[in-house]
């Protein structure tokens, strides 16, 4: 999306899982800095900033702390009393260190680091617009081959994890819905209209949810594409018409949270859409992102601080009310299971500053919070994308995102992923972007043959049908130039690469 900057999530470590707790009892009183943490001068004299402020929940409290708001000059625009998290806006200077002295305030800060004016995905490179003559193509083979959906041919991606023999079977309930948290979702695609569940879709964009119909659909549909690609993705129709998704048969919603000005994935907005998504009966959430504008948010700054502690309060609030999320790992061929890594792209709003973190002190939203399925991707071949992020108890789950340099047998021979694009389009991309569709397709499955299923029984059971691969016997060389780019560790069961295995579609309805 060439309006957005490139989009690089990175994962979570098992340990730090392990260590995380519902009561944000991993926010340390005084965090100790990571190495080379370099401080950021924020703007915060040039206009308004956003902000999140973190109390306890109760109502005696969040009134008191909603009084002392007003009073440090700022205004509350959206108040999430059931998680104790308040958005708001203020053009004080010193509102932050004011309002984080309010007693009941447990974290607050900044959403970001330029003033309000009057989307960030995990896409690698654009889109590439199916023509009318590679479609002839394509729908010639498919035609040939009994495929039900014309451009079936070129969806390698559904036969790499039986998603094409599932459908047979069981194309997933219309009791189960995945939402996706995105760009917006077309839904007057042809593709998607059939399955597209608009009492479960909304503009959060702000921290507000906004259900006016339509208001769920991109901005600008030219660019703001990224999400209905990966509704297409989880649930396109097998209507004879186009693609098919991975659960053909279950509802789709979306939930828009890309600001319009910068295409960023802004922490009030995530929050919005995670609880809009738990208080609308959503199953599971597609999450290919991070919250903006930090890539990696350090325990030991308040402003960042507070970003991990009020989004992780939103999806924890989904877990309890049952949302499974699912999120992709990242495109920056990263190991993440590493003491170190550089930031070079934080803040995105305003100027970017290097810095040296330890992705075990500072924290990809959402993808590092508890109970996330983090998602690596892979290329027809079956092994790791050149460009996918990867990490030894990092990465839960691999699913297919494509990848240019591996090419399959098919009509357009393009290793990318074929899906939905607005205004009835259809088009290829890559990235964890569209493997964390794919993951979300097969949880919808198994929420559909498990109804039952809580968010931690679903992605059990991702992991134990997941297809174990082993680490490749040969050194990594992604884009073939004849260098070593990534070093797989682990044994077949559980490696760096792939987490417990590629998610089985095929197994998911059985």
């Amino acid at each position: 999306m060439a309006h957005l900057p490139s989009r690089r999530r990175l994962a979570l470590a098992v340990p730090v899982v392990l260590s995380l707790t519902a009561s944000l009892g991993f926010l340390p009183t005084g965090a100790s800095a990571a190495p080379g943490t370099t401080s950021v001068t924020r703007a915060t004299d040039a206009g308004t900033l956003a902000y999140v402020v973190n109390t306890k929940a109760d109502h005696g409290t969040i009134r008191k702390v909603k009084k002392a708001i007003a009073e440090a000059g700022g205004t509350v625009v959206a108040a999430y009393d059931r998680i104790g998290v308040l958005v708001v806006h203020s053009a004080a200077p010193d509102f932050g260190p004011k309002i984080r002295a309010v007693r009941g305030v447990q974290s607050a800060g900044a959403t970001r680091t330029a003033p309000l004016s009057a989307a960030g995905t995990t896409d690698e490179g654009a889109a590439q617009v199916l023509s009318r003559a590679e479609a002839a193509k394509i729908e010639k083979a498919s035609d040939a081959a009994g495929q039900s959906e014309p451009l079936e041919a070129d969806q390698w991606d559904l036969r790499a994890i039986g998603a094409d023999k599932a459908a047979a079977i069981d194309p997933g309930s219309k009791k189960v819905t995945v939402a996706v948290i995105d760009t917006g979702v077309d839904d007057t695609h042809p593709d998607l209209a059939p399955n597209f569940s608009a009492s479960q879709s909304a503009n959060c964009v702000g921290g507000v949810a906004d259900t006016t119909p339509g208001a769920w659909r991109p901005y600008n549909p030219a660019e703001d594409y990224h999400g209905t690609h990966v509704a297409g993705e989880i649930a396109a129709a097998r209507n004879g018409i186009g693609v098919a998704g991975v659960a053909p048969g279950v509802k789709v919603a979306g939930i828009k949270v890309s600001d319009p000005k910068d295409g960023l994935f802004y922490p009030e907005n995530v929050v919005c859409a995670f609880v809009f998504a738990a208080d609308h009966g959503v199953e599971i959430t597609n999450n290919s992102y991070y919250v903006d504008p930090w890539l990696y948010n350090c325990m030991d700054d308040p402003d960042q601080r507070a970003i991990v502690d009020a989004v992780n309060r939103a999806q924890l609030y989904a877990q309890k009310k049952g949302t499974l999320s699912v999120a992709s790992a990242g495109n920056s061929n990263h190991d993440l299971d590493s003491d170190a890594l550089e930031d070079a792209s934080s803040p995105d709003d305003s100027t970017p500053v290097t810095r040296t973190v330890d992705p075990h002190e500072c924290f990809d939203v959402p993808t590092q919070l508890p109970g996330v399925v983090t998602v690596s991707a892979t290329g027809v071949k079956g092994t790791k994308s050149y460009y996918s992020s990867y990490g030894l108890g990092v990465v839960d789950v691999a699913a297919p995102g494509g990848d240019k340099y591996q090419i399959p047998d098919t009509p357009s021979a393009n290793g990318r992923i074929l899906s939905t694009l607005p205004n009835n389009a259809y088009g290829f991309l890559q990235g964890t972007s569209m493997a964390s569709p794919h993951v979300a397709g097969v949880a919808a499955l198994l929420k559909s043959t498990h109804p039952h299923a809580s968010p931690a029984q679903l992605q059990a059971l991702l992991k134990l049908q997941a297809d174990a691969t082993s680490c490749p016997t040969e050194p990594y060389d992604g884009d073939g130039n004849g260098v070593v780019d990534a070093t797989c560790v682990g044994g077949k069961r559980l490696n760096g690469f792939f987490g417990f295995g590629v998610v089985n579609a095929l197994r998911a309805v059985k």
